[in-house]
This record gives C-alpha cells, sequence and structure tokens, in this order.
C-alpha cells in the first residue's frame, strides 16, 4: 500500500487563525493523523497534489513543510492506518444518519409544525454532506452504504410519485449487441447519458444516428414512440437502467443528476448537477456537431462513473 505524508510547522508568531485553518482543510481533505503532526493520505494523485499545494501555502507563511510518499510505516500497519480512515468516516456518517433519523422521526408524526419545504431543505443539506464525505471515504465504509439508504428513504417519504420507474418488460443486453440506434440530433444530458450507457454496457463501437425520424431497424431512444424513452415521471436513462436490470450503484447516482437537469422537478438534490447542467448548457451554444457532443459526453459521464464508483477508487490506492 502506497501513502502520502504530509507534516509542516509554522513560526509561533503566526496568528492562531492560519493553524485553524490549515487543520480545517485537512479534514475536509480525509487526512488522518496516526502520530501528532504527521497527516496522511492514499498516495493518490489528487491527494499528492493537495499536500504539495498545502507544503507552498506553509512556506508562503514562512514555516516549514514536507511532503513524502510512504509504502509503509513501521510499527504501523496497513489494516490499522486504513482503520482510522474508516473510523473517521464512520463519526461523520453517523452524524448524518443521527440527524436524518431525527428528520424522519419528524415527518412520520405528521405534526402541522413540520413544514415540507423545510424538511426537504434539510435533506437537501444532509445529501450534500453525504457526497462530501463520500469524496474522502477512501476504504469504503459500509456506513456510508447504510446512511445513503436512509436518505433514499427519506427522499421517498418527503417527495410525491412513485420513484420506480413503470414495470417494463426486461430486456436482454446481448439482444441489443448488434443494435443500431437513433435519437434526437442536437443530444441533451438524457440522450447524452444513454449513448454513453450504450457504449459502456451494451456495445462499444454501436452505431448511434441522430436523426428525426429512425430507418427500418434501429432502435430509438428518448424520441417521441421510441423503445427507450420517459416513462412517467421518469427520464429515458433511468428507463434504460430499469429495463436493462443494471444495479450498478454508480448509475443510480448518475439517473438522480440526469433526472434533475433533464426534468427539474426537485426531486433529487445532488451537488454535481448545477456544475455539470452549466457545462451541457455550454456545449449546446457551440457549433459543435452531434458527434463532436457525443463524444464530449461520452467523456463526462466515463469520468463521472469513475468518480462515483467505489471500486474505482479501491483499486487506485491499492
Amino acid at each position: 500500500m502506497n501513502w502520502v505524508a504530509f507534516s509542516y510547522s509554522l513560526p509561533v508568531k503566526r496568528a492562531s487563525s492560519a493553524r485553524v485553518s490549515l487543520w480545517r482543510r485537512l479534514q475536509r481533505l480525509g487526512a488522518v493523523t496516526p502520530k501528532a503532526g504527521v497527516y496522511v493520505l492514499p498516495a493518490q494523485d489528487d491527494c499528492v497534489e493537495a499536500f504539495l499545494w498545502l507544503s507552498q501555502e506553509v512556506q508562503e507563511m514562512g514555516g516549514d513543510a514536507v511532503v513524502m510518499r510512504v509504502d509503509r510505516f513501521e510499527g504501523l500497519p496497513d489494516a490499522k492506518l486504513k482503520g482510522l480512515f474508516q473510523q473517521a468516516c464512520r463519526d461523520k456518517y453517523g452524524e448524518i444518519e443521527k440527524a436524518a433519523t431525527g428528520l424522519e422521526k419528524a415527518v412520520r408524526s405528521r405534526k402541522p409544525s413540520i413544514d415540507r419545504g423545510e424538511s426537504l431543505s434539510q435533506l437537501e443539506r444532509l445529501r450534500k454532506r453525504h457526497a462530501e464525505i463520500a469524496e474522502i471515504d477512501f476504504f469504503n465504509s459500509p456506513d456510508g452504504v447504510k446512511a445513503g439508504a436512509l436518505l433514499r428513504s427519506l427522499d421517498e417519504r418527503l417527495r410525491p410519485g412513485d420513484t420506480r420507474v413503470p414495470s417494463l418488460v426486461p430486456m436482454n443486453i446481448a439482444d441489443y449487441r448488434q443494435a443500431r440506434w437513433v435519437t434526437r440530433p442536437r443530444p441533451h444530458v438524457d440522450r447524452l447519458a444513454c449513448a454513453w450507457l450504450i457504449r459502456r454496457f451494451i456495445n462499444q463501437a454501436a452505431e448511434i444516428r441522430y436523426a428525426t425520424r429512425p430507418e427500418p431497424g434501429e432502435i430509438g431512444f428518448d424520441t417521441r414512440d421510441a423503445v427507450f424513452g420517459h416513462r412517467g415521471n421518469h427520464c429515458t436513462f433511468e428507463t434504460m437502467i430499469a429495463a436493462f436490470n443494471l444495479k450498478e450503484s454508480e448509475l443510480q447516482e448518475i439517473a438522480e443528476i440526469v433526472h434533475e437537469i433533464d426534468l427539474r422537478d426537485g426531486r433529487y438534490a445532488r451537488p454535481e448537477t448545477a456544475g455539470i447542467a452549466l457545462v451541457l448548457k455550454g456545449w449546446l451554444t457551440e457549433s459543435f456537431s452531434d458527434a463532436e457532443i457525443e463524444h464530449r459526453g461520452i467523456a463526462l459521464f466515463e469520468g463521472l462513473f469513475t468518480a462515483l464508483s467505489r471500486v474505482g477508487r479501491s483499486e487506485k490506492v491499492r
């Protein structure tokens, strides 16, 4: 296991606010302190870069800092160090679970004083905090899954409507390996996500055509009377996930982002949504071809899938 360690010292005359600010930054990075004055993260590129920037800031304040790559700590097995990370996340997820449980009890009571709008705002804050913790949950704490499930249950209770995609006839991915696909020109979030899903899970080299009318034998998606389209209050991407019975948890997270950008019904509040929507809007204002927009969309959703993937994160730190 490879690690990156950071240690620093500031001049005594430096204001305590600078020390507090550095401590808070280290907390947000998810660093643990196995020994006093030593902060440790997995040796991922982003973690190394974060420590290097902190080192530079400390030096600009007149202090000293060192960043070290370490393959092992004598007297501190990898398992024990991982346990420190998991305990830190457990405590943070525990705070979310406690707050969510309290909110759920209040909602269940159905008292007139319970304001649904305020409850939704509290839920959105908890989901944002959960996403922030997940970013530094380097070793996939099961407490994160538990807290996430509680938030989803609370979301279903607070928001009207069925969150399940209306029943579909199960479809076999193998039957669509050689399919030719068609969807509307100028693809936006739902169509781009579907194109990525097709290339990621069905056929990387699939033929996807952008046109207003399908040709014989083509499989339509996100178009009128298409095989795959909106079902009830669900976007096409959600429909395809359900139809092909894809269970990856990252797909559900992406579906929430796609749903909110596409339908804008306030069902899901994720911190990534606004940024991704702005990027997609920017692409549509440019004179990109449909193929170029798709190419960029594939890269965007593949990066998003990787970032959300707990498996991908575990592989990075091994």
